[in-house]
């Protein structure tokens, strides 16, 4: 079955647990209704990021990547079932009580635990009660988000929303052949064969300063040499142009690509005034 069959009765957009800027929840239905694929290899994404395309295209079989080793972890462990609805509700009741009372000492010292244990659910913990949902760590590995100034944060309607989260992406993955694990993009798209397709959303160079590392103008090059040497099917998500400036890069590098294109919105930080539209690609191979 294709894709291009089952889109046709894809309605509601699954939201998975994880929280990043510039997460592609609304840009979904625009992938679903690009991407031709008869899921005949693997699914592959070398960024995973929150795993928001990979729950909605939702294929049999899956090879999913990041660099972001706890991302990988905390999906691991929800895939085995040590993760799941009920341990999330019981974690974050508890922590979230003591936030609760203690505010941005007890979000300190969760922050510093984390970087002690590197346990996946106090990732989540940190990662739904920091500032603007952003995933940065330092230069040694530590994560160093502050927090997000709201102690009340995990309130029941909030947590549970969250629960239903992993209730649903674990749904997704139940009884499908989907391996997740942290590894560098290049080996990720070196393993694709005929048959697979590989969603690519890598860095947007010269806007993102997440990414775990820096994303150097060299990588991006790379990417694109690998992407045009793969015997897989290709999509690269990309952002074009705004009102301020162009992507030279994807004009450079990506221009023999088909081009699908879509306006849309990225809303970084707490001022409308940053709330810009942006021009999306989808760049699939001809």
């Amino acid at each position: 079955m294709s894709i291009a069959i089952e889109r046709e009765t894809h309605k509601k957009v699954i939201v998975p647990p994880i929280k990043i800027q510039g997460i592609k929840t609304k840009l979904v239905p625009f992938i679903i209704e690009t991407v031709t694929w008869n899921q005949e290899g693997r699914w592959i994404e070398p960024f995973l990021g929150s795993g928001v395309v990979a729950f909605n295209i939702a294929p049999q079989r899956a090879l999913l990547t990041d660099k972001n080793q706890h991302i990988i972890r905390l999906y691991q462990d929800i895939q085995s079932d040590r993760i799941n609805s009920r341990v999330v509700r019981q974690f974050l009741e508890f922590h979230g009580a003591q936030l609760s009372k203690e505010g941005k000492e007890y979000y300190l010292e969760m922050r510093q635990k984390f970087n002690e244990n590197a346990d996946p659910l106090y990732f989540l913990f940190l990662n739904r009660s920091d500032f603007n949902g952003m995933i940065r760590f330092n230069k040694s590995g530590g994560f160093n988000v502050p927090f997000c100034q709201k102690p009340d944060r995990f309130s029941k309607a909030y947590t549970t929303k969250i629960c239903n989260q992993i209730e649903a992406v674990a749904s997704v993955m139940r009884d499908k052949d989907w391996e997740f694990k942290a590894a560098p993009w290049q080996e990720t798209i070196i393993r694709a064969q005929r048959g697979d397709y590989i969603y690519i959303d890598p860095p947007y160079i010269g806007r993102d300063t997440s990414y775990v590392g820096e994303w150097p103008e060299s990588e991006a090059i790379e990417l694109a040499r690998l992407a045009h040497e793969t015997p897989a099917d290709v999509c690269l998500s990309m952002w074009k142009e705004n009102k301020f400036r162009r992507n030279e890069h994807l004009f450079d590098y990506w221009s023999d690509f088909v081009w699908h294109e879509r306006d849309h919105f990225y809303h970084f930080g707490a001022k409308e005034s940053n709330r810009h539209a942006m021009t999306e690609v989808l760049a699939t191979n001809p």
